[in-house]
């Protein structure tokens, strides 16, 4: 998704780029337990100057974390697709060639209000923008990869992408390190537009190095009657915050949000999840489930807002851990901010360590102990795959996860 340097940037993307130059004097790097939502990261030893940007690599340089089958895939290309399907491209080159649809959408969903993405906005050299026309509806999987392969460096990414009213999609996008020693910083900024009656299912899939940070502002917004299924995996970094926010903001809206995680050693991951209901007769549904190994810890903060007027309401979030040593830490903490009177909103939130009592079970009945844990792990995980119907999506994302454990478990 590296943007081409002989494409000439259109002026409005050169001016939003000095724009969001000249703000980062005035936005402060946030410090840890200094500023609200930054309470559980430790960002102040990461020094962003030590890190220059510089572009990623090609797809293949790092080792994919999605089982796909890429001949059957629509993959980011700068040749333009046929008139009446979507629109596929490295997002430079979307820019210049449309500049109207890519200015219309490009940073309505997430502004450079915060130093990260405003040194995003300045500074991206990999990107894709994918764009569904009306009513299109697009059968095979679209395939956007982003490979952080220069040690040291630091990559800011984008990806935009707008399915346009009762169009229809499935976006897959792969977060890559060139390889399991290399450090750096990962700066991603991810918007999804989401039409009257469109429906979208997006996979984002975070495999980087273990040394690596990574930050992410990403935000989809779903009209009336849209549909979102969004499903994310945290598996790589060593530190870092993601925030995933979806606005549903036409009556109708639904939106489907799955998280996993699965960490070890001393990697540290935060997510913060916003479900705002803008609008009345909206549903959402936000499942995270973590593993934990070593000394690695997880943060999950989430938040169901509903604005004024947003009646009819239901909205559910939860987050579970599952501890698999003592020195491993999870914290999950859920939020309501209701301000409509006929709603239906739930959450849940559990942490714990591997039941004895099921080992001791599985090993009286002739289990080895790592056999009898990975079979308690492996049941723990198995509610989030149930989310999916049987096809491509579920086995991806089981495969993804069962060979994520393998590492975890060692």
């Amino acid at each position: 998704m590296t943007a081409s340097t002989l494409t000439p940037e259109p002026s409005f993307l050169v001016a939003r780029r000095a724009a969001a130059s000249a703000a980062l004097a005035s936005l402060a790097f946030p410090t840890f337990r200094g500023v609200p939502g930054w309470e559980f990261t430790p960002v102040d030893g990461l020094e962003l100057d030590a890190y220059p940007d510089a572009p990623g690599g090609a797809e293949d340089a790092a080792e994919h974390v999605l089982d796909l089958d890429l001949d059957a895939a629509v993959r980011v290309s700068a040749d333009e697709a046929v008139s009446e399907g979507p629109v596929v491209l490295p997002l430079a080159v979307a820019a210049a060639r449309h500049p109207d649809i890519v200015e219309r959408h490009l940073g309505s969903l997430v502004t450079p209000d915060t130093p990260l993405v405003a040194r995003n906005e300045a500074g991206w050299t990999d990107g894709a923008f994918v764009y569904v026309p009306r009513g299109v509806h697009v059968e095979a999987p679209i395939v956007l990869t982003t490979v952080h392969e220069q040690p040291g460096t630091t990559l800011h990414n984008r990806a935009l992408i707008v399915l346009e009213e009762g169009a229809q999609a499935e976006v897959w996008h792969q977060s890559l390190s060139s390889g399991a020693e290399a450090d750096g910083v990962v700066n991603g900024v991810v918007e999804l537009v989401v039409g009257q009656a469109a429906r979208l299912r997006f996979v984002d899939a975070q495999a980087l190095s273990e040394r690596t940070w990574v930050f992410g502002a990403e935000r989809a917004e779903v009209a009336r009657d849209g549909s979102l299924d969004w499903i994310t995996l945290g598996f790589g970094s060593t530190n870092g915050k993601v925030f995933l926010t979806t606005r549903l903001a036409g009556p109708g809206a639904t939106a489907t949000v799955t998280g996993a995680y699965a960490t070890r050693e001393r990697q540290h991951l935060d997510f913060d999840t916003l479900q705002e209901h803008a609008a009345p007769d909206t549903t959402s549904d936000l499942a995270f489930r973590g593993i934990l190994g070593g000394r690695s810890s997880a943060v999950w903060r989430g938040m169901i807002q509903v604005d004024e007027g947003a009646q009819r309401t239901d909205a559910f979030q939860e987050s579970r851990n599952l501890l698999l040593s003592k020195r491993a830490h999870a914290d999950a903490i859920p939020g309501l901010e209701i301000l409509a009177n006929d709603v239906r909103c739930t959450h849940a939130a559990a942490i714990a360590q591997v039941d004895p009592e099921q080992l001791f079970y599985l090993g009286s009945h002739g289990l080895p102990e790592s056999d009898a844990k990975r079979l308690v792990v492996e049941g723990f995980l198995e509610a989030l795959v149930d989310r999916f119907e049987e096809g491509p999506v579920r086995d991806a994302v089981a495969g993804a996860i069962e060979r994520r454990l393998a590492t975890v478990l060692g």
